[in-house]
């Protein structure tokens, strides 16, 4: 059976098109997590983590090895607004 040669342009341009798509969200991805994979299956720990080191560092994948906490962290909690 001959191959129709006709037929490989258009499965070449797709191949790229699909290629260059993925690739440019992967790109856009690594971008807005700092440059590391993206995190699955977070639980509620995980995420308390995370915020926890944005209000740390300021950066949601930042993390510090300081042991004394920056002076605006005694502050900067998701309860402020809140009034007993």
């Amino acid at each position: 059976m001959p191959v129709p040669w006709e037929a490989l342009i258009p499965f070449g341009l797709l191949t790229a098109m699909f290629g260059t798509a993925g690739t440019l969200f992967n790109i856009s991805t690594r971008a807005q997590n700092e440059g590391l994979p993206p995190r699955y299956n977070l639980d509620k720990w995980e995420s308390l983590m995370m915020e926890r080191d944005k209000r740390l560092t300021g950066t949601k994948r930042g993390q510090t090895a300081n042991p004394i906490a920056p002076e605006h962290f005694a502050t900067s909690s998701v309860w402020t607004g809140f009034k007993v």
